[in-house]
């Protein structure tokens, strides 16, 4: 608030709520997968779907799942494959899940884009959502564009640079005021 004229207006105004994690990291991942390039709504009426297939969310038995039975929970075949992978890499240990603590962010996204199905913004979400980290800036975010341009630039266009440096000044706290920017938007925070 001390830096930015905006976070001193944003802050008051949504204080009361707080970013929080849930669940563990295989099923929030399978989560994002999950949600990914549909509608809230119709993410969440898969992800009910979904659930109720395994007798766990664990790779262990998402990896026994038939991908039929996937298919008319109501995933696409990538998706199904997605999930696959991810289930396949937590499996054989090849996510370094106990080492996250320790790791930079840059590491920890790195681990996660090479699952298929994991993109860059997907593992900031992730990174933010929960591993809670609280410096993570998703330039690749369309809220967060928009909500800058909004906030700084009374609606007028901004790059990835001018969010840049814009955000300069929210450093070592960029994931808190990603959030602010967002909460500016829809006052609705969502759940990863």
């Amino acid at each position: 608030m001390k830096k930015d004229r905006v976070m001193k207006r944003l802050i008051p105004i949504h204080g009361n709520a707080c970013l929080q994690t849930r669940g563990d990291a295989f099923t929030t991942l399978a989560r994002s997968i999950v949600g990914q390039q549909i509608s809230v709504k119709a993410a969440q009426t898969v992800w009910d779907r979904f659930v109720q297939l395994p007798r766990k969310i664990n790779p262990t038995h998402v990896l026994k799942l038939k991908t039929e039975d996937m298919r008319a929970a109501g995933l696409s075949a990538r998706k199904v494959q997605y999930l696959q992978d991810l289930a396949t890499h937590f499996g054989q240990g090849r996510v370094q899940e106990k080492s996250w603590a320790d790791m930079a962010d840059d590491d920890i996204i790195a681990e996660l884009t090479a699952i298929r199905g994991i993109g860059r913004w997907t593992a900031e979400m992730f990174l933010i959502f929960h591993l809670m980290r609280p410096n993570v800036l998703p330039l690749d975010d369309v809220g967060l564009i928009n909500g800058i341009s909004h906030n700084y630039f009374s609606g007028e266009a901004v790059s990835r640079s001018d969010a840049r440096e814009v955000a300069a000044a929210w450093s070592p706290f960029c994931s808190v005021a990603t959030w602010y920017i967002w909460r500016s938007l829809d006052p609705v925070p969502v759940a990863y």
